[in-house]
């Protein structure tokens, strides 16, 4: 076990499995863009602007809503152990450059929901698989959409077919706009493929298959330099359950807030037995966001896009070891 000091009445291991349980939130290529100070009356959650995309992501939008999904996990485990966080999210210079704080509320009474939750973090993968064509149904859309908004942001399902065309455009065009950068290409690169010993990024057997061109949506290539290993028949499905993500305001602290909020929807669908994977693309090319965000209306900001249905089950990606997450001081002498 790496050595940590106790924090927020917490044992030293007891605040490594929360460290832990943050770190197996989703991220971008799964870049893993946090890190964690320890101090006894809090725990403090930094980005970590050493694993940013600036040509992917060149706002930092996708890497605070990664920290928020960390976030969540983390609050998610520290009433697992019966603790109520209290956070403060962009602390300012209570802890300079934090994007939030964690201390100790009063004790927290668990319940069903909260059980479900925690035992859904490990669990949790992004399925880049083909799904099957058994829909979701309407019991669970519902509970998808309420995991949003008790996060307080709103997870727009896409219901009509025109929107799917509409949505599908967009995908489709913000993808083109990546292929046709190098410095995105690269950053695809650095993460995927063969990487043996890494404790990040996304392995082949994580990769989802070669998108091919009667994929009716667009997908990104997790596999570049690999084999075409795509079994016949195995294309994807033509109507996934599709949703974006979204916060009613355009700032760090939204982004934030609704990383809490797609963290909290992907462990619901985790619970429902659902798998999800992302169609990031139209939320990282600026053009293309504001189109989506006219499309969806003056009062949404589209923060990512979901795919959710069922699917086989995927392996997990590496992850790095919660020693390699942490800042000095974690001790109150610093």
């Amino acid at each position: 076990m790496t050595e940590l000091p106790p924090a927020l009445g917490l044992t030293p291991d007891q605040v490594e499995a929360v460290l832990k349980a943050a770190s197996l939130a989703p991220s971008v290529l799964n870049t893993q863009p946090w890190r964690f100070r320890v101090l006894p009356d809090r725990l403090e959650l930094h980005p970590d602007l050493d694993r940013a995309l600036p040509a992917t992501d060149p706002d930092n939008r996708e890497l605070r809503l990664s920290c928020g999904a960390a976030l969540f996990n983390l609050r998610l485990a520290l009433q697992g152990f019966g603790v109520r966080p209290l956070v403060d999210v962009l602390p300012g210079h209570a802890a300079p450059d934090a994007l939030a704080v964690v201390r100790r509320g009063g004790d927290f009474a668990q319940d069903d929901e909260m059980r479900a939750l925690l035992r859904a973090v490990p669990a949790r993968r992004t399925n880049r698989r083909p799904f099957f064509e058994s829909g979701v149904d309407a019991r669970q859309r519902h509970a998808l959409v309420r995991a949003a908004d008790l996060e307080r942001s709103r997870l727009h399902v896409v219901a009509t077919r025109e929107e799917a065309a509409r949505l599908k455009d967009f995908v489709r065009r913000a993808h083109r706009i990546q292929q046709d950068d190098p410095a995105v290409l690269a950053e695809l690169t650095a993460f995927t493929g063969h990487r043996p010993g890494a404790g990040d990024g996304v392995p082949p057997a994580s990769a989802g298959f070669r998108p091919e061109a009667q994929d009716e949506w667009t997908f990104r290539d997790f596999r570049p330099g690999g084999n075409h290993d795509r079994p016949p028949g195995k294309d994807y499905e033509p109507d996934p359950m599709v949703a974006v993500l979204c916060s009613f305001h355009d700032n760090p602290f939204a982004q934030l807030q609704a990383g809490q909020a797609m963290q909290r929807v992907l462990l619901t669908a985790t619970t429902l037995g659902l798998s999800a994977s992302f169609l990031s693309q139209p939320v990282e090319v600026r053009s293309v966001r504001e189109e989506l965000r006219r499309a969806l209306g003056s009062t949404l900001v589209p923060q990512t896009v979901l795919r959710i249905g069922f699917s086989t089950p995927v392996p997990a990606t590496p992850r790095r070891p919660v020693g390699e997450l942490l800042m000095e001081p974690t001790d109150a002498t610093g």
